[in-house]
């Protein structure tokens, strides 16, 4: 195994890096939100909403990186922020329960739509694992044009947004993230940083975006190293960064409370 890098590498490190970046900084105070809601699958089921209608507009023929394709997504992404939304006042006691059955049904209706395609497990990894490291940097510039303004509402008047306006922020951010690095790193960088740091009670937000950004760090430059696939390596030393560092916490708390 070896770190030692070209300029090769970096030209595809660097922006895949940059798009952790991205998704660490919107996605890490989004996940604290939604472990305090206690609706630990909603990015999922949005997330496969959205990428029906990505899956859809493909079908239809539209160009994968056309404006017709993210209207789709996002407004499949909205229509199923504002069908939890309804859910959540209607049956509260079962949200989570709402949201995997939400999930289920996105998920099995990318099945349908790419039963006839030849190419449909193809774009159904692309959906789950993503693309990151082959981030274009114009695809870059405006995801980050997009994910600041989610941080100013989010930081701005995160109070007056409510609850429609949550889930649409939300639906917004996980449209974009899904098709950039793909559904499962968008569930585990929002998800393992804030768990992580559940307990914290100073300095939470920064050390949570630590950890994601170091999983996204180390995990790009171990995938390089072992030639694995980038996005499944970065879940799993986001995973081990976390259990690091409750371990090291928790450490400290016991001998912080010992008896002396």
């Amino acid at each position: 195994m070896t770190f030692n890098l070209g300029a090769a590498e970096l030209s595809i490190l660097l922006p895949a890096f940059a798009a952790g970046l991205l998704v660490t900084a919107t996605h890490v105070p989004l996940g604290m939100q939604v472990l305090a809601r206690g609706i630990v699958f909603i990015d999922l089921a949005i997330a496969q909403i959205a990428g029906c209608g990505v899956l859809l507009a493909d079908q239809l023929g539209f160009e994968p990186e056309g404006a017709a394709v993210q209207i789709g997504a996002l407004s499949a992404a909205l229509a199923g922020a504002l069908l939890l939304t309804w859910t959540e006042r209607l049956w509260p006691d079962v949200q989570e329960a709402v949201i995997g059955v939400t999930f289920v049904l996105g998920a099995t209706g990318s099945v349908l739509l790419l039963a006839s395609n030849v190419h449909g497990s193809e774009h159904l990894r692309d959906l789950l694992v993503g693309q990151i490291l082959w981030a274009a940097p114009a695809r870059l510039l405006w995801t980050a044009a997009v994910y600041a303004l989610i941080l100013v509402l989010w930081f701005g008047v995160r109070e007056r947004l409510g609850q429609i306006g949550f889930y649409a922020l939300f639906a917004v951010a996980v449209t974009v993230s899904v098709q950039l690095v793909g559904l499962y790193l968008v569930f585990a960088t929002l998800i393992v940083p804030p768990l992580a740091t559940r307990r914290m009670t100073r300095k939470r937000l920064p050390t949570a975006w630590a950890l994601g950004v170091s999983g996204y760090a180390f995990g790009l430059l171990l995938s390089t190293a072992l030639d694995l696939p980038a996005g499944p390596v970065i879940v799993w030393v986001l995973v081990a960064l976390a259990l690091l560092w409750q371990a090291t916490t928790a450490s400290k708390g016991a001998s912080v409370n010992a008896p002396g």
